[in-house]
């Protein structure tokens, strides 16, 4: 049989057509506009997301024995407010993850309900970018398209829904909305009743793997499809990324490389980091996993490239970087603001320690260091609750480059795995699919089968050493100019 991953990311759709055996048979994508209406916004129009989705099947699907398509299942862009009123009619944009406006109502959340009452009724603090301050920014800012709405729900389960009908989410996904009971996986009482808003209003709650329902007759008409098709739930990016590259079941790594950054631990058993420096959230598994995120990770390196020193050859840039570890030169990787470990949406992007001598590859070797700085931030917060972490997959557009991989090996002192299908969500969603149609029984045993690594990056010891410095200096940055960007 025939599964589908889709891996709705923030600039493009990807589609992925995986056989039983994790074979890979085609990949397509599809790119989408995003909108920035102000400084610190972020937006898409969720119509576009589907009718990408739609075009790109069609090729996907194109040349393949469709009567051999059992399931189709989703990777998506976390957190975006999608909200739609009693006809089903999209009401605004939605605001996207990397979205830095509701700074107020993330404070109020923070501190008039208190990060205590939070992280007991959620197992999370509010971040700017999570959704319920972005329905309290709605609910105060737009009252009237407010007023209209009757359906609350995440950027990947709007595709599910115009596929199959079903008002779905999946535990993962909803782990970052700010309005799930994490531990007991439901919804939050408490946080409905804050938000103003009622449970008829968001999704029905479904494991990752779980079918939600079949392919709808006039989408199945088409794409050439039969009703038959399975709709699996899917995943969050992150979660389904992590099972894209089999870290599930317990103690498992993953570093994520993509537009954001994260490090991606996961676990059997349910545990908050005291500091809420880390998210604690479901895993598509069926377990939990803690997780560190930043907003700005390969993206850094694409505005860096493409918008200031205007060049498309990535690889050329990287060529004459030779000196690691011996940078003077410091990136501040917060273009979009920050989530883990500082929260600050306020927070900016930065060179430091530029002179006279300062070279073009000294500043782009810069950002790649504080990409990986930065990620290590979050290591240090999982290492400091005694979880012991000495190797790691990675995946992500950001991962391909070796320079890259070589560096944040050496910066996190960690054994990098590659494993043979590096396309993450999209891989993850696929395997979702065909554990949701009983090809497996269960996810572990589903990626113990499909996920193969075929190369392992070593950090090199003398160069760890170097780099260990170099944190020390980077960590001293941010709490030296925090204060003026607010």
């Amino acid at each position: 049989m025939l599964y589908t991953g889709i891996d709705l990311g923030t600039s493009a759709v990807k589609l992925l057509l995986m056989d039983a055996d994790g074979e890979i048979k085609k990949i397509v994508s599809r790119s989408y506009g995003i909108s920035f209406p102000h400084t610190g916004w972020s937006e898409q129009n969720p119509k576009d997301w589907f009718d990408s989705t739609v075009d790109g099947l069609k090729e996907l699907l194109a040349e393949a024995d469709k009567e051999q398509v059992a399931g189709i299942s989703f990777g998506g862009q976390m957190h975006g407010l999608v909200t739609l009123d009693k006809d089903d009619n999209v009401i605004r944009p939605a605001i996207l993850w990397n979205d830095g406006r509701t700074t107020k109502e993330t404070e109020y959340l923070n501190s008039v309900t208190g990060k205590d009452k939070l992280s007991e009724y959620t197992a999370n603090i509010a971040f700017a970018g999570f959704t319920a301050p972005k329905i309290l920014w709605m609910q105060e800012n737009e009252p009237e398209l407010w007023s209209k709405v009757s359906k609350i729900m995440l950027p990947k389960d709007y595709l599910a829904y115009r596929m199959s009908g079903t008002f779905c989410t999946d535990y993962s996904d909803a782990s970052g909305m700010l309005l799930l009971d994490v531990k007991n996986r439901k919804w939050s009482e408490e946080m409905l009743r804050i938000c103003n808003i009622t449970e008829s209003m968001l999704p029905k709650l479904y494991e990752s793997y779980e079918v939600v329902g079949s392919l709808k007759s006039d989408i199945a008409e088409m794409l050439g499809l039969t009703t038959d098709v399975k709709i699996i739930a899917g995943a969050g990016d992150n979660a389904a990324a992590a099972v894209g590259t089999g870290t599930v079941g317990e103690g498992k790594c993953n570093l994520s490389l993509g537009t954001s950054g994260t490090v991606f631990v996961s676990s059997k058993k349910f545990g908050v980091d005291e500091n809420n420096a880390l998210h604690s959230f479901a895993h598509a598994d069926g377990g939990y996993h803690l997780m560190g995120c930043m907003l700005s990770a390969a993206s850094c390196n694409m505005w860096w490239m493409n918008d200031i020193i205007r060049t498309s050859d990535y690889s050329a840039e990287q060529a004459g970087i030779s000196k690691l570890g011996e940078n003077n030169v410091y990136f501040l990787p917060y273009l979009m603001g920050e989530r883990s470990p500082h929260n600050d949406p306020s927070a900016r992007a930065l060179f430091f320690g530029m002179s006279m001598d300062t070279t073009r590859e000294d500043m782009t070797q810069a950002v790649f260091e504080g990409v990986a700085f930065a990620l290590r931030d979050s290591l240090e917060v999982a290492r400091s609750l005694g979880i012991t972490i000495d190797s790691s997959k990675i995946c992500g557009g950001g991962a391909k480059s070796k320079l890259w991989r070589k560096i944040i090996a050496a910066v996190l002192n960690l054994k990098l795995e590659i494993v043979e299908n590096e396309e993450g969500p999209g891989f993850g969603a696929a395997i979702l699919a065909a554990v949701g149609c009983g090809e497996y029984p269960d996810v572990e045993t589903a990626c113990g089968k499909l996920v193969r690594v075929t190369e392992v990056i070593e950090p090199e010891p003398g160069l760890v050493e170097k780099y260990n410095k170099c944190y020390g200096k980077f960590k001293r940055i941010y709490p030296a100019v925090a204060g003026i960007f607010e």
